[in-house]
C-alpha cells in the first residue's frame, strides 16, 4: 500500500515538473518568436504597394474585439488555447494562394515556419483544447470575404497581413497578461 501511494506521488511530480518544462517556452522563446513574425510582417509590407485604400470600405471584416475581450477574462489555459487558435487559423490562411501577392516566397516561408513553431510550442503548454467557433468563422470570413472575393489579390494580401499583425500583436498582449502566467 504505502508502495503504491510512492509511486502515485512520484507519477504526479514528474507530470507536474514536465508540465512546467513545456511551458518554460513562454518565458524563453515566445516574446523572441513574436518579434520575428511582427518583423517578417514589415518585410512583407516594405514590399507590398499598399494600394489598399481604395477598396477597403466594401471588403472588410469587423475584428473580433469581443472575442479577445472574453478570452482576456478566461483562465490561463483558456487564453493560450485562444492563442494557439490564432495561429493555426493564421497559417491555414497564409497557405492560401499567394502567388499575387508582393512578398518573396523566401519570406512568406520563414513566417510560416516562426508562426507553426509558436503555434506548436504553446500547444504543448496546454494540450488538446477546444476550438472556439467564432473565431475560425471569423477566419473563414477573412478568407472568403477578403481573399476570394478579391481574387486573391495583391491589396487582398495586403488587408489580410495588416489584420494578422494587428492579431499578432493583440495574441502577444493576451497571452502575457497577468492570469497566463503559469
Amino acid at each position: 500500500m504505502l508502495n503504491r501511494i510512492f509511486f502515485a506521488l512520484l507519477f504526479v511530480s514528474l507530470y507536474s515538473s514536465g508540465s512546467s518544462l513545456n511551458c518554460r517556452w513562454m518565458q524563453d522563446k515566445f516574446k523572441e518568436h513574436n518579434e520575428q513574425m511582427l518583423d517578417l510582417l514589415d518585410t512583407m509590407a516594405n514590399n507590398s504597394t499598399n494600394a489598399t485604400e481604395d477598396s477597403e470600405g466594401e471588403n472588410t471584416v469587423a475584428f473580433p474585439h469581443k472575442l479577445y475581450s472574453h478570452a482576456s477574462s478566461a483562465s490561463a489555459t483558456d487564453k493560450l488555447a485562444f492563442v494557439v487558435q490564432i495561429l493555426e487559423e493564421t497559417a491555414a490562411l497564409f497557405e492560401e494562394d499567394h502567388s499575387a501577392a508582393p512578398w518573396e516566397d523566401s519570406t512568406v516561408d520563414a513566417f510560416l515556419i516562426v508562426l507553426n513553431r509558436q503555434a506548436d510550442e504553446l500547444s504543448s503548454c496546454i494540450g488538446s483544447h477546444k476550438k472556439n467557433t467564432k473565431l475560425h468563422m471569423y477566419f473563414k470570413r477573412l478568407s472568403g470575404h477578403i481573399l476570394k472575393k478579391m481574387g486573391h489579390s495583391a491589396e487582398a494580401w495586403e488587408m489580410i497581413r495588416t489584420e494578422i499583425e494587428f492579431h499578432v500583436m493583440r495574441a502577444h498582449q493576451l497571452a502575457l497578461s497577468p492570469r497566463t502566467a503559469n
